[in-house]
């Protein structure tokens, strides 16, 4: 357990296992702890970096907004602070949209890239999604003082007063139009994408950002001469929701073997 001055923020890290370095990236509301057994799972087989974004677990927040786009250049200079060589990265959620800038913004410093549960266009989310989303601000703190993402700010932040202004930032962030589909088109990382077959986004969303890099365009062939020429895959998990995600044991057991190809 460490932390990092990096980029204006005091980044809080943990680092789990040996072996080739992973920097595995939570979701909004929460830290490492929403990996579950899956963690354990990967540092068996690998060194995770494991660290706390903006505003989140043991990061304090700092006055700028929670943007993916910034909290990917925090992950860039931790991977600088710590003299990583081109280290796997997985972000699921919030963590999978920061895994991803991280790879349009800085592709030389990631070997591998897992995006898990993070829509590429804001306008493919479910409606109702979007409807819960603009609920989300701080005079929702009293029914979120009921949900396990309150009990932990409350246990390990730094100052956990700050529950409502996360609300707030979160809030504000989930409000602002995205679409990433050029910088996707672009993507050079071999990257997978991982999604649940009850997600906030449907399927057809994945395969849509899966069709960008090459894939599901044409039979994979005898030889696998059909694949994406970049290395990209796609996985669809059955009988998971974008809430279960983070635990589902199919999430590590596909991770391993996308990271393991050479």
């Amino acid at each position: 357990m460490s932390h990092a001055d990096v980029n204006g923020i005091n980044l809080y890290y943990e680092i789990h296992g040996t072996g080739r370095p992973l920097v595995l990236l939570h979701g909004g509301l929460g830290n490492g702890e929403m990996f579950g057994p899956n963690l354990t799972a990967l540092a068996a087989e690998r060194q995770v970096i494991l660290p706390d974004l903006q505003g989140h677990g043991r990061t304090a927040d700092i006055d700028r907004p929670l943007d993916v786009r910034l909290m990917a250049g925090d992950i860039a200079a931790l991977i600088d602070h710590l003299g990583l060589d081109r280290p796997d990265v997985v972000g699921y959620s919030l963590g999978g949209g920061v895994g991803m800038q991280l790879a349009f913004q800085h592709p030389e410093k990631v070997g591998r890239l897992v995006s898990v549960s993070a829509g590429i266009r804001r306008d493919a989310t479910y409606p109702e999604i979007l409807e819960q989303q603009g609920q989300v601000n701080a005079a929702a703190l009293e029914f979120m003082k009921q949900t396990p993402m309150y009990e932990l700010y409350q246990r390990v932040a730094p100052r956990p007063e700050d529950f409502p202004r996360l609300l707030d930032k979160i809030g504000r962030s989930m409000a602002v139009d995205f679409d990433f589909t050029e910088e996707v088109r672009a993507l050079t990382v071999p990257t997978m994408i991982v999604a649940g077959d009850a997600d906030m986004w449907p399927p057809s969303h994945f395969v849509e950002v899966f069709k960008l890099l090459d894939g599901g365009l044409r039979d994979g062939g005898w030889m696998a001469e059909g694949r994406p020429a970049g290395g990209h895959a796609l996985a669809i998990l059955p009988g998971v929701t974008h809430y279960s995600m983070g635990t589902s044991p199919l999430l590590a057991a596909v991770t391993l073997d996308f990271l393991a190809e050479k």
